[in-house]
C-alpha cells in the first residue's frame, strides 16, 4: 500500500467519524418528548428548571388577553387535568379550533404555571365538520 493510499483511507475514516458525530447530534437535539398534562403534574420538582415540551387542547373560554399587551393566559386539558398557561406572543391561526392539539415547550413553575416559550398546534388529522347533521 503506498503512503497516499493510507492518507485518503484516513481522511475518509476522519470525515466518516465526523459527519456521524455532527448527524447524532442533530437528531438528539432535534427531538424532544412531550408530556400530557396529567403526566406533567405527577413529575417532581427537578422539572422547573428544565425546558420541556407539554401537549393538551385548549380549555373552551379559558383564553385571557390584555388589549393593549400581548401576554395572554389560558388552560389546556388532556382530558383529566388541566394547567393554567401563559404565553408572551402571537399564537398560531389554529389555536382555538377546537379539533388541534396543542404542544407547549417552555417551564412548569414552582405555581404549578406553564410559562411557554414557544406554542405549536398539530392539525386535526381529518376534516370535522361543524354540524354532523348537515349534508353537504
Amino acid at each position: 500500500m503506498t503512503i497516499n493510499k493510507i492518507k485518503i483511507i484516513i481522511i475518509s475514516i476522519v470525515f466518516a467519524l465526523a459527519f456521524s458525530y455532527f448527524a447524532f447530534m442533530a437528531l438528539t437535539s432535534a427531538t424532544m418528548y412531550y408530556y400530557t398534562v396529567s403526566e406533567l403534574q405527577t413529575l417532581d420538582s427537578s422539572i422547573h428548571q428544565n425546558v420541556i415540551r407539554v401537549s393538551g387542547k385548549l380549555v373552551p373560554s379559558s383564553y385571557h388577553r390584555e388589549p393593549s399587551s400581548t401576554m395572554s393566559e389560558f388552560s389546556i386539558t388532556d382530558g383529566q387535568n388541566s394547567i393554567q398557561t401563559q404565553h408572551d406572543g402571537i399564537l398560531p391561526d389554529l389555536f382555538f379550533n377546537k379539533h388541534s392539539d396543542i404542544i407547549l415547550q417552555g417551564t412548569f413553575t414552582k405555581e404549578k404555571t406553564f410559562v411557554t416559550e414557544t406554542v405549536t398546534v398539530k392539525c386535526p388529522s381529518k376534516y370535522i365538520t361543524e354540524d354532523p347533521s348537515r349534508n353537504i
